[in-house]
């Protein structure tokens, strides 16, 4: 003999769980996976990331903390010794979740470089998005704790009848007027991390020398030299551009009076090519053409691609320096 399988309390709760939450669930999940998946710098991708970083880990914290629907004024009146639990608006929701997301994200950019992932757009959209599905689920528990009557859910229709019904014009414009504001605010914070105003990408120029042990370090370079005896340097130079990138280094023997250029010397160039995000290295000889006796400096001038006509430390992509006297007495 078998005994009939009654399923409607399974199918009940799937009823009952908030349609609102299981698409923020869902929506977080697929954010994360096409962050994770398509290639930096695919406008796509940055798109996908919006509602990450705007609006879905807020709403989630925000049906956490108020499960319950508002209220009408009337009823409130007549059940104000009842303890019910507190409920927002539909407009005053959406402010919050966007103001709450906008508050989230810069703290998950605080923790993330603390730990073993990180900062990078592939660990803050995986962990935003983690945060966004485990807020939600804590929203389902609140909101199904909550008596039916009070609880919050959506319906479009009930909160323009519930807006028209309670609300008068003034109030209606300024929380709609208060959403705008904050997705404005929030977007406009968004675009600076995405858009910094800046060139785009940039290089450095950094001066070494060997040691006794063949091993490259910096400030020590010789500040005395032979006449017609050159100057052993490596310089690096890393290329922040965002892709490979020529390079040309002029290598100048400048004469200084009160800290002025007054005189200059090109003694070579030197060309090469560095990969996006790596560090090239290169050592010459440098020979200063400077008379016995005269203090010189010698200036290494970095430009992508070629320099122009009239190179000078001011019109270089990065620059560095340094001091050698031509004197006998190094050949001593």
């Amino acid at each position: 003999m078998s005994f009939p399988t009654n399923s409607r309390p399974q199918l009940g709760f799937i009823r009952k769980y908030p349609v609102d939450l299981a698409l923020t669930s869902l929506l977080a999940a697929l954010v994360a996976l096409v962050v994770t998946g398509v290639p930096a710098g695919n406008a796509g991708r940055l798109l996908a990331a919006l509602p990450l970083v705007l609006f879905l880990p807020g709403y989630a914290l925000v049906s956490v903390l108020f499960p319950a629907a508002a209220r009408d004024a009337r009823a409130d009146a007549e059940t104000a010794i009842e303890r019910r639990p507190r409920g927002i608006d539909t407009i005053e929701r959406l402010g919050l979740s966007f103001a709450l997301s906008i508050a989230i994200v810069p703290v998950v950019g605080i923790v993330l470089p603390l730990t073993q992932w990180g900062l990078a757009t592939e660990s803050a959209a995986a962990v935003l998005a983690g945060l966004t599905v485990v807020l939600a689920q804590l929203g389902v528990i609140r909101r199904l704790r909550t008596p039916a009557p009070d609880r919050f859910t959506v319906s479009l229709t009930a909160a323009l009848a519930r807006l028209r019904r309670d609300e008068g014009t003034v109030a209606t414009a300024s929380s709609v007027f208060l959403v705008v504001a904050i997705a404005l605010a929030g977007g406009a914070l968004l675009v600076g991390f995405l858009f910094p105003a800046s060139t785009g990408g940039f290089s450095e120029l950094a001066l070494y020398t060997e040691d006794e042990d063949g091993d490259l370090v910096a400030g020590e370079l010789p500040d005395e030299v032979a006449p017609g005896e050159s100057v052993p340097v490596s310089f690096a130079i890393e290329n922040h551009e965002g892709e490979e990138t020529s390079y040309t280094v002029v290598v100048q023997e400048q004469v200084l009076e009160d800290g002025e250029v007054v005189e200059r010397t090109e003694l070579r160039q030197i060309d090469g090519t560095v990969s996006a995000d790596a560090t090239g290295v290169a050592e010459h000889e440098i020979e200063p053409t400077a008379g016995d006796g005269e203090t010189v400096r010698i200036s290494l001038l970095l430009y992508p691609g070629e320099p122009p006509a009239e190179p000078t430390n001011e019109n270089a992509e990065a620059d560095t320096y340094f001091w050698v006297t031509v004197t006998e007495d190094a050949a001593e």
